[in-house]
């Protein structure tokens, strides 16, 4: 497949460089993490590292078995790069901290008769089979939440009945939405974090339209989109947010 990708940090980001997104691509294989931006009220994480350390740290771990293709299950190689980061830092931050940095994950390796996905957190997954049927692989646990105070999210973060991220506990991996597509099935796959998905999920937009945009005109003309809507909209969240698009396509 063809693989078009764009990562872009949120218009009024500060420092401008900072990109708290992240997108690994190989010949067979896509991941995207949205690290969580720490809130504005001051919270201690117990840990000395940033969320873009931490997002580059599983990137690391998870790009070694995936280019040497390694035959075990997504959540195994996530849990172990999950694992393998809380080690490199457990002696200098406090990796029992609930606070402690995090990322959403959305991982697919195609194979050669199936495609495997895996979602943990609010960073979507769509395909797109040859007759134009859209299918949504997403994790919405977060969304489900009975209440978003800090305290309700810190104490539901990584527990039975909230939601799960990739931050210090391995065992989230194994709690992914993942699974596998008959490769014959799809001709056209998304990974987009939330500051991307925001075109159909806060905007309205269909999931067929937001496919049609990324496989006419790409991931640049998408962003593009999602930044008008982002400026002419107001909301009680963030306005901007990073966006980040990994299209994989048929030729």
């Amino acid at each position: 497949m063809e693989i078009r990708a764009l990562s872009e940090a949120a218009p009024d980001r500060r420092p401008p460089a900072v990109n708290e997104d992240l997108i690994l691509t190989g010949p067979d294989f896509a991941v995207v993490l949205d690290g969580a931006t720490a809130p504005r009220v001051p919270v201690d994480s117990g840990c000395r590292h940033t969320v873009a350390w931490l997002v580059m740290q599983l990137a690391t771990r998870l790009a070694p078995p995936l280019l040497s293709r390694s035959p075990a299950p997504l959540p195994e190689l996530l849990a172990d790069a999950i694992a393998a980061v809380r080690d490199s830092h457990a002696g200098t931050c406090d990796v029992s901290n609930p606070d402690s940095p995090s990322s959403t994950v959305a991982m697919v390796r195609l194979l050669p008769d199936h495609i495997e996905h895996l979602v943990l957190a609010d960073s979507p997954i769509v395909l797109r089979s040859p007759d134009g049927r859209i299918t949504v692989h997403s994790d919405d646990r977060i969304d489900l939440l009975p209440e978003r105070t800090l305290e309700a999210v810190r104490r539901l973060r990584n527990q039975p009945g909230g939601f799960w991220v990739a931050s210090t506990q391995p065992g989230a991996a194994y709690e992914a939405v993942a699974g596998t597509t008959d490769r014959a099935d799809v001709d056209a796959i998304a990974l987009l974090t939330d500051g991307a998905s925001r075109y159909t999920e806060r905007y309205g937009h269909s999931w067929d339209e937001l496919m049609d945009v990324l496989t006419t005109d790409g991931p640049r003309e998408l962003i593009d989109r999602v930044r008008v809507h982002d400026t002419a909209s107001p909301t009680s969240g963030k306005q901007y947010d990073d966006a980040s698009v990994v299209l994989l396509q048929r030729p």
